[in-house]
């Protein structure tokens, strides 16, 4: 009889010994980027980025307001309609920082 020849059995990546090296699965804490974490990078995001994006869109409401000539009160009725979503962002914010959640 022949001597057969054993093959080795493949595991998953996630399996001990098996997979590509390449693909283990490591334990190690989350990589940061110029050592920040994603949750600071998302923090700093969030905080930052959206009260860039927030004034962006405050002075958009204003130059539409002085292009079309609204008047007082139009500008008025222009900075309630269209910004008043952004009150809702901003009072969440506000209450989870007073909060301390």
């Amino acid at each position: 009889m022949a001597a057969e020849t054993m093959r080795p059995v493949l595991q998953g990546p996630g399996e001990a010994g098996g997979g590509r090296p390449d693909q283990a699965a490591t334990t190690s804490a989350p990589e940061a980027m110029f050592g920040l974490t994603e949750e600071k990078v998302s923090e700093f995001g969030l905080t930052f980025g959206l009260t860039g994006f927030i004034a962006f869109m405050l002075f958009i409401i204003w130059n539409l307001a002085r292009e079309s000539k609204a008047g007082r009160l139009g500008t008025f009725v222009l900075f309630f309609v269209l910004a008043f979503g952004m009150l809702g962002f901003i009072a969440k914010q506000v209450l989870t920082w007073l909060l301390g959640l």
